[in-house]
């Protein structure tokens, strides 16, 4: 039995989310589809560094599942994107040793938001960027950037459906970039909770919309009350770009 790591990326417009879910169309469940007919009808399970919500993006998304197959590391590459859906492609593919883990190994994530600052709607990037035309301060979102930074209990950036017991995440660099009339938000840490980084996009755009000023964001994090924080960002404008091991 081999251990296979992949690096895949897909547009997450017409899926709902990462994981499967009955009678919804989802990545892992498209990537067993593929796997199921490699391996004859035999389930082979597919393991990812973490789920993605449905409309959400991934560049840099990190699977592993294990196969009695005799294929080389860069064959999988081939092999499944023979078989796969447009919207889903494999970067990267290679063996690894029986201990790697693609969620329990990761050191980190990176993520990417990207917000359109046109007045006028474009059709074609309408699911990849979320149009926010209204004006911003953005020297005042960059000013609340560093109360985000290190580790904290970011309850308060977590959705109420959240699983996870441990609410203490590390933020290590968040910039956010102005390109003409596109912003981009780049977050990293050691690990993010359940809808955490839309909903530090949603208040960093409120603190540049004026209606929190930045330095609320520690009293905001002290609360460990999601009612405090901002309106959760829209899924189609976030990418997980990058995870670390």
């Amino acid at each position: 039995m081999k251990r296979i790591k992949c690096i895949i990326a897909y547009d997450g417009t017409n899926f709902e989310g990462y994981q499967v879910q009955p009678n919804k169309r989802t990545v892992q469940g498209e990537v067993e589809k593929v796997l199921m007919n490699m391996h004859k009808g035999k389930r082979v399970p597919v393991f990812a560094s973490g789920r993605t919500d449905a409309q959400v993006h991934a560049k840099g998304q990190v699977i592993h599942f294990d196969s009695p197959l005799s294929l080389e590391g860069e064959r999988w590459k081939r092999a499944l994107n023979a078989l796969l859906p447009a919207d889903i492609s494999i970067l990267q593919s290679e063996q690894v040793d029986e201990d790697f883990h693609a969620r329990f190994s990761a050191k980190g994530k990176e993520y990417h938001y990207h917000i359109s600052l046109n007045k006028d709607r474009d059709p074609f990037t309408r699911n990849y960027v979320y149009q926010y035309p209204y004006s911003l301060k953005i020297d005042a979102m960059k000013e609340a950037v560093k109360f985000f930074l290190g580790t904290h209990d970011f309850t308060s950036f977590c959705s109420a459906k959240s699983e996870a017991q441990d609410h203490v995440r590390m933020i290590e660099n968040l910039t956010i970039l102005v390109n003409g009339d596109m912003l981009v938000i780049q977050i990293k840490g050691n690990g993010f909770l359940y809808n955490m980084v839309r909903i530090i996009v949603g208040t960093l755009l409120e603190v540049g919309a004026g209606k929190r000023r930045p330095e609320e964001i520690p009293a905001i994090i002290e609360a460990k009350d999601r009612t405090k924080a901002g309106k959760t960002a829209p899924g189609h404008g976030l990418y997980l770009y990058r995870v670390f091991y």
